[in-house]
């Protein structure tokens, strides 16, 4: 009987289209997902119309903010006492007739469309933070304060110059413009180059793989404490926002504190980089950096430290070397960190089973994911700070402000590895593997429950990137002890927090080992509030855990496959 030949099977047409078709939306839409705002606008809206009582609330609030809005118009001409709290309105001309109406009235807008996105029964709660989330984007777009016809201020400037500021502002527009058209750096970046202005602490790289770049620094007291420090940065960022100018750097306060530092640099991956995974970070990363650490300053533990994706991972290491038995480490220092993805903020609108799909197929085509999508979602988050202030300022006022070392350094961008990121989406955020312990690193899962070092754990109080009640959720997963601190600024200024800093303070209070843990804002309410930075508290909290200081250790170790390589910052932080 002849043999039935075996046919391979070949790629349906959903394997062959559907994902150039996704890629090809994903480049239309700058990567968001239409699929899931239209399912979140659809949830609303249906169930809004199913809830009479919910409308005849909103009916009610619509004609008590008119009936409002038309007392105040009574006297609003000749009444200019009246100052909004609103920061956005705060100028003085903001109270003269009839921009005081507006703002009013744009303010009556916002409170009726925020209660209009919540409380609606029966909608899913991601769709109601889609939905309001995106009805303050459209508010955000009209408000007054960005059209130049209802801006007091713009109009007053205006007549002030005689339109000079017009023009300056045009000038301004057609250079962002021509910066976004080319892909150059934004004006004024010039001023601030990686080893010439910042990232300028004299220090040594010792150790190069495809993934990192490890730099030793070089110290600048006679003795040292004989633990080193590890730090970990995040890949989404480059690592010198540890070590910015001088005044600043994080990185030479702790080298002048008398401690040995290293610093991991990441490679700005490329397409060819796509296959790497979160496997990878752990151990091209965070191992062998460490291991290059052991070798140059042996047998003594290593301080620890994370910061954003960088502390993720190194909870996960350190869960990891708990569960195997691992003592190499010394502490743990975790900055803006989440470990717990289940409150993760408003960075939680962009990732759904939809949005995460899009990416992918975006990914997927070029091999990453590129700096811009990344900041196109940050842009969102905080719109009036990062978008329409700076086009207010810079386009109808003619104000562009001048460039900053941070400002410099988060033009800077990186891109993330397909691979990698798309199990970041899914293992952390989507299905919080880590905090419920089904994380697995080589193949076996860790437990968070397992790490027994000690623990500094840093939340910023205006944290979009990670909420400081996000970060704060590590004390249901330890039983270790834990020095939390909260400090004034966000994900990245407050970490940024040098002495001398103005306007700077933090909150801080232990939970020992074997505590019970505070729910969050009750920890808020009893912690000591201190004046200035948290650095000095976190270097005392690192020297109680340090050995008396002795003779600096070499600088790399070339004898044992650790030869100094160049100068700080290295290879990988000039990468574009």
């Amino acid at each position: 009987m002849p043999t039935v030949p075996t046919t391979l099977r070949l790629p349906g047409a959903a394997e062959r289209i559907d994902p150039t078709v996704h890629a090809a939306m994903a480049r239309a839409t700058s990567s968001l997902s239409m699929a899931s705002a239209l399912l979140a606008a659809a949830d609303w809206a249906l169930h809004l119309a199913a809830s009479p009582g919910k409308m005849a609330d909103l009916a009610a609030l619509a004609a008590d903010d008119a009936f409002q809005l038309a007392a105040a118009s009574v006297g609003a001409a000749t009444d200019t006492s009246a100052h909004p709290p609103d920061r956005r309105f705060a100028a003085p001309e903001w109270s003269l007739w009839p921009f005081n109406l507006m703002h009013q009235a744009f303010a009556s807008s916002e409170r009726w469309w925020d209660e209009a996105t919540h409380g609606v029964w029966g909608v899913e709660k991601h769709h109601a933070d889609l939905v309001s989330f995106g009805a303050r984007q459209w508010l955000d777009m009209l408000s007054p304060v960005n059209q130049f016809a209802t801006n007091p201020v713009a109009l007053s400037r205006t007549a002030a110059q005689g339109g000079a500021n017009l023009a300056r502002g045009m000038r301004n527009a057609l250079e962002d413009f021509q910066q976004l058209a080319t892909g150059a750096a934004p004006p004024g970046t010039e001023a601030f180059i990686p080893g010439r202005d910042v990232a300028i602490t004299p220090g040594k790289v010792v150790f190069r793989n495809r993934l990192i770049e490890l730099m030793q620094y070089a110290p600048t007291t006679e003795k040292v404490h004989p633990e080193p420090v590890l730090i970990v940065p995040a890949w989404i960022m480059k690592y010198y926002i540890l070590d910015l100018s001088p005044r600043n750097s994080l990185i030479r306060y702790l080298v002048a504190q008398g401690h040995t530092v290293f610093c991991i640099s990441w490679k700005n991956p490329d397409a060819d980089d796509r296959d790497l995974g979160m496997e990878d970070y752990l151990g091209l990363g965070f191992h062998a950096a460490l291991a290059a650490v052991n070798a140059i300053v042996p047998k003594r533990r290593v301080h620890a430290v994370g910061y954003c994706l960088g502390g993720t991972l190194l909870a996960i290491a350190a869960a990891a070397m708990a569960r195997d038995g691992d003592t190499r480490l010394a502490s743990l220092t975790l900055l803006a960190a989440q470990t717990d993805f289940t409150e993760p903020g408003e960075l939680g609108l962009f990732i759904d089973e939809g949005q995460v799909s899009v990416l992918e197929a975006e990914m997927a085509r070029t091999g990453y994911l590129s700096a811009s999508q990344m900041a196109g979602a940050f842009s969102m988050l905080r719109s009036y700070d990062l978008l329409w202030s700076r086009l207010v300022n810079e386009c109808l006022l003619g104000e562009r402000a001048p460039m900053s070392d941070l400002m410099a350094w988060n033009a800077d961008a990186t891109r993330m590895p397909a691979r990698m990121h798309s199990q970041y989406l899914r293992g952390l955020f989507l299905g919080n593997d880590l905090a419920e312990g089904r994380y697995l690193v080589a193949g076996r899962p860790i437990a968070l429950s397992d790490i027994t070092l000690p623990v500094f754990l840093v939340g910023t109080v205006t944290d979009h990137v990670a909420p400081w009640r996000s970060v704060y959720k590590l004390h249901h997963e330890l039983v270790s002890d834990i020095r939390y601190v909260l400090t004034s600024g966000g994900h990245n200024a407050g970490i940024v927090s040098e002495p001398g800093h103005p306007h700077r303070s933090y909150q801080m209070d232990d939970r020992p080992a074997g505590g019970t843990a505070v729910a969050p804002d009750a920890w808020q309410a009893a912690a000591p509030t201190t004046e200035g930075s948290w650095w000095p508290a976190w270097c005392t909290w690192l020297q109680t855990r340090s050995g008396a200081p002795a003779r600096p250790p070499s600088v790399g170790a070339a004898g044992k496959g650790f030869p100094v390589l160049g100068a700080a910052p290295g290879r990988y932080v000039q990468e574009k």
